[in-house]
């Protein structure tokens, strides 16, 4: 379990736009549901873009018309008799509104809308903004090509505002009754893991930035420099002070134990284990020993959860857990103290 509040701290550190003085009176509402809360982020954030200017694109169209422009399709104009009307079909570009980024808007606040966990408060905001978007077309919510969304200058400021749509439309899982399409009450783990980590990432290097905390490639330590056909190693975060480096692995599972029935024994996922084992011992080519590694998980709600260290071949490998279900100064203070026992304690290896 997550509290919900502490979803709003972890998107302010993930899209630091949330940090600026219109998102700051979210922080102090109090939310039921993340989709309410997710409500309120992109309502704020919608009406701040309508402000800025929504974002036009050149859309192409054709049509029969009057008076030509653009290219004039002669075999349609043939085909529909347009002629006889006194118009011909033309090919043309038109620069509007109803954009591609503006369409996955404006479809996800719809949903929102539609849902029975957003506030009242929050549904009129959205509806609110929505006044400025009659001349956007909705989209298919399944069939929307994230991966072929493009941000450079002119509209960087829709970045936060599309992740907070792929979370709500991804990661909180539709479902369908009567033809109606309706938002599962919570995040799915694969989405909030993404979360998770970017939060832990920009964390550090928010309040530690003399550790110089990046999601590092780690080179494999191979005989002979031969690497073809071997997978990349990227980190989730790294973090180095002086001759010392952290490798932080984060996980977020609805299990964080792996269960052998046989012998009614619990233990750590082992795929977990191999792979930080694995980028600490690339890492520490030297053999140092001044390369550890950190295997971070969000609490669930098991009885056993993970807080064990561990020296292997020389090198410290942790398992720790992190609650996500508490105030968010708890949260903190447990980051700081793996910082400082880590990497900035006299006493730490």
């Amino acid at each position: 379990m997550i509290k919900i509040q502490n979803i709003y701290y972890m998107l302010a550190y993930a899209f630091h736009v949330l940090n600026e003085e219109g998102y700051k009176q979210i922080a102090t509402e109090d939310f039921k549901y993340a989709s309410d809360l997710l409500a309120a982020i992109l309502a704020k954030g919608i009406a701040k873009q309508i402000k800025r200017g929504l974002n036009r694109e050149y859309v192409g169209k054709t049509e029969a018309i009057n008076s030509p422009v653009g290219k004039i399709n002669v075999s349609a104009s043939i085909r529909q008799d347009s002629m006889l009307k006194k118009q011909l079909v033309c090919n043309y570009d038109v620069f509007t509104e109803n954009a591609y980024m503006n369409k996955i808007l404006k479809t996800t606040a719809l949903l929102l809308i539609r849902c029975s966990e957003v506030s009242s408060q929050h549904k009129k905001a959205l509806r609110k903004t929505m006044l400025y978007f009659s001349n956007v077309d909705e989209v298919d919510p399944r069939r929307i090509q994230w991966s072929n969304i493009k941000y450079h200058r002119n509209n960087a400021t829709y970045k936060m505002l599309l992740n907070i749509c792929y979370l709500i439309i991804e990661g909180m899982l539709m479902t369908e009754r009567d033809g109606s399409r309706k938002l599962a009450r919570y995040i799915d783990d694969q989405r909030m893991h993404r979360l998770f980590e970017k939060f832990v990432l920009e964390y550090y290097r928010r309040h530690y930035p003399q550790l110089n905390a990046s999601a590092a490639i780690i080179d494999w330590d191979v005989d002979g420099g031969e690497i073809e056909y071997l997978p990349e190693m990227k980190s989730d975060i790294t973090l180095r002070h002086k001759d010392k480096t952290l490798i932080i692995d984060t996980k977020y599972y609805s299990q964080t134990m792996q269960t052998n029935i046989l012998f009614n024994s619990r233990t750590l996922h082992s795929h977990n284990m191999y792979q930080i084992f694995t980028y600490v011992k690339n890492m520490d080519f030297t053999h140092s020993g001044n390369v550890s590694g950190l295997l971070l998980y969000a609490k669930t709600d098991e009885e056993i959860v993970p807080d064990k260290d561990y020296v292997i071949s020389g090198n410290r490998i942790s398992a720790k857990t992190l609650d996500l279900n508490t105030d968010f100064s708890n949260i903190c203070k447990h980051l700081n103290a793996i910082a400082e026992n880590f990497l900035l304690s006299p006493q730490s290896p």
